[in-house]
């Protein structure tokens, strides 16, 4: 238990210092990356999207992620973005003119708006929760929940707890290939390799589980009184900024689409 829940100030990922988002109270980037994600899902234009992507872009000089560890964890994000553009621009509804048409596959003026605007929408909604996620620390996520939002201190326990076994996974999943290998039985016939090898990692996980929980009530971790807390949740000028900036870049963006014309409601069709 304590190698789990142990967690020391300053370990963050990546070795933040300074000012930057890797020190911000994971509420506050919770609360940002909520604001951005509802803001940009009321609408589907380009203009929007464009406008909250160029705002994030600047502010990402300042998440504490050097260069490269930006293009790795954001990878998925770019790599996915243009395919989903393709398949709403073939797959859309088609409105305006006719562009290009090959037997199920159509392109339309509609379409092709339709599918920048979702690309671009992936992105502007994807990137900046990449980007805040992987700056948050599981120990410092449950510390605010439980001191600032006054989440139950047994759930937030409970998942910080799941939450630090899931890197354990990857460790027991080469075990059990290993061993399975040894006993000459992981050397043909992938997906029933596969099956077997995934229900002897669930049955390991159940196992480890049900162990954790007994610790954690046998330490006192499941008890109905007011818990302290080892280290204060701190919420201050910077978290208040932090928030304050994803409110004014969905607001800007919002405005921008309706003052160019490109805003449409989700529900409801064209505001």
């Amino acid at each position: 238990m304590s190698v789990i829940l142990h967690h020391e100030k300053g370990s963050a990922p990546y070795g933040g210092r300074g000012k930057t988002i890797i020190d911000i109270n994971p509420v506050a980037k919770l609360g940002a990356a909520l604001v951005l994600s509802v803001a940009l899902l009321l609408t589907i234009d380009w203009v929007s999207a464009t406008v909250a992507l160029a705002l994030e872009c600047v502010l990402f000089v300042w998440s504490g992620l050097s260069f490269r560890t930006f293009v790795i964890r954001t990878a998925p994000v770019w790599a996915s973005a243009p395919m989903v553009g393709l398949t709403v621009v073939l797959y859309g509804r088609d409105t305006g003119a006719m562009l290009w048409q090959f037997g199920f596959f159509s392109v339309t003026e509609g379409s092709l708006n339709l599918g920048i605007a979702t690309a671009l929408r992936v992105l502007a909604v994807g990137l900046p929760a990449v980007v805040l996620f992987i700056t948050i620390d599981p120990t410092d996520l449950a510390d605010g929940l439980g001191q600032i939002v006054r989440l139950p201190s047994r759930f937030v326990l409970g998942g910080l707890a799941g939450l630090r076994l899931v890197a354990l996974f990857v460790d027991d999943w080469r075990s059990l290939g290993l061993a399975r290998r040894a006993r000459g039985i992981g050397d043909s016939r992938l997906v029933t390799r596969f099956f077997g090898q995934s229900s002897a990692l669930i049955i390991v996980s159940i196992r480890r589980g049900s162990k954790l929980a007994t610790a954690m009530e046998a330490k006192g971790f499941g008890g109905d009184f007011v818990r302290t807390w080892a280290r204060p949740s701190q919420f201050g000028m910077a978290e208040t900024l932090l928030i304050a900036v994803g409110v004014v870049i969905a607001a800007t963006a919002i405005m921008a689409a309706v003052w160019a014309g490109t805003w449409t409601f989700i529900i409801g069709g064209r505001g």
